[in-house]
């Protein structure tokens, strides 16, 4: 049975990061944008990852551009508006498509173990999926759900 852990992705940096490397920790991948109205979110996400990365937790975050074109900028922009703005800790991965033809396999992964309430598709930037300890995707939740939102559920899973 496949897993968020069969998959890589490249860093900010260009480096390719095999997600096996977080075997046996819950994730919450999100997809991720600069310049949205969900953007504030970054703090929540960073103070998830805080609380609960000694425990075996951490976000992932995969910046998107498809969704109003609100992640114009390259890596390093990317990097530079997270650390200065929301001083983010979490991993970043290189800018992705998570829909269409070009989108990243992970997320055709992530799409096909749990759609939305409007089908597979992603509709929007700070889309979330939870992933148990086993690397199976165990939640999906829209843009509107605040990260301080899902503490219970990603306690639940530590």
């Amino acid at each position: 049975m496949a897993s968020v852990y069969d998959f890589t992705a490249a860093s900010l940096a260009g480096e390719e990061i095999p997600l096996k490397r977080y075997e046996g920790q819950v994730l919450l991948i999100v997809n991720t944008a600069s310049q949205c109205g969900f953007t504030p979110q970054y703090k929540g996400l960073q103070e998830l990852h805080q609380a609960f990365s000694q425990r075996g937790f951490a976000v992932l975050g995969f910046p998107c551009n498809q969704f109003g074109h609100q992640e114009p900028g390259d890596a390093r922009e990317i990097e530079q508006f997270c650390s200065t703005n929301y001083a983010v800790t979490f991993p970043m991965f290189a800018k992705i498509d998570v829909n269409g033809s070009n989108a990243h396999p992970l997320y055709q992964y992530l799409k096909g173990e749990k759609s939305g309430l409007l089908g597979s598709a992603i509709k929007w930037n700070f889309t979330k999926f939870l992933v148990g300890r086993a690397g199976q995707v165990v939640a999906r939740y829209a843009p509107t759900a605040r990260p301080d939102g899902l503490t219970r559920e990603i306690e639940t899973l530590l």
